[in-house]
């Protein structure tokens, strides 16, 4: 991180890892659920709290306080491999702060459930700066398509068999804020009230030609699968 330029107050970023050789960083549900947790609680200035438990309940651990929030959250998505995130800097490291919290909990947690010691993610964390609403709109839409190559492999050289069964899919996700953009009395407490505000959600075939837009240009930063 020595040299990744410093993280502007009020901008937006696009923050995303994988695990390290490319492997399993979310197992299960359980897995999952714990960095939905961590999402939340990392971003604040109180210590991390866990319930000292594996399963702690994930409604409990959102109505814990955090203390005051260190970053603005507008979405996410969770891969078996990997994650993404938007991310706003609403105090001077904060994103830096945030994501080293968010790493170190979640890689002590899987590390001690899986008897292994080390790195899980790699390390530096990659980000993209976010400079206008059309491009915030367009990463929104990446991160919201990912999980479309669990269902329709072939998604990113555009071949998708059905627009509207994938458009379903992808709602449904769970590990997703795609949700929260596309139903209307939706609630998460992960995401901040000052994200980006998704009146009319694009179609499903439109969030597909974004998104393949921006994997095309984000490519650039050998954000290896």
């Amino acid at each position: 991180m020595a040299n990744r330029p410093p993280f502007e107050l009020g901008e937006w970023y696009h923050c995303f890892s994988r695990g390290v050789e490319k492997r399993k960083v979310f197992e299960n549900e359980l897995d999952a659920n714990r960095f939905l947790m961590l999402l939340y609680l990392a971003n604040g200035t109180k210590p991390i709290q866990i319930f000292n438990t594996y399963k702690p309940e994930l409604s409990k651990a959102l109505k814990t306080d955090r203390g005051t929030p260190i970053v603005a959250v507008s979405a996410y998505c969770l891969m078996p491999n990997h994650f993404h995130l938007l991310l706003k800097e609403v105090v001077e490291g904060g994103i830096s702060s945030f994501m080293r919290k968010l790493g170190i909990a979640y890689t002590m947690y899987f590390n001690e459930k899986n008897e292994r010691v080390g790195n899980l993610f790699v390390k530096p964390f990659r980000s993209r700066r976010i400079g206008t609403d059309r491009y915030f709109q367009r990463v929104l839409q990446y991160i919201h398509c990912n999980p479309a190559e669990l269902y329709e492999p072939a998604w990113k050289s555009g071949s998708v068999r059905n627009i509207r069964t994938l458009e379903k899919k992808l709602v449904d996700y769970p590990y997703s804020s795609l949700r929260n953009y596309s139903l209307p009395k939706s609630n998460n407490r992960i995401l901040s009230k000052d994200g980006f505000d998704v009146a009319d959600h694009p179609s499903a075939a439109r969030m597909i030609e974004d998104a393949r837009s921006y994997y095309a240009d984000i490519a650039e930063d050998r954000f290896e699968r």
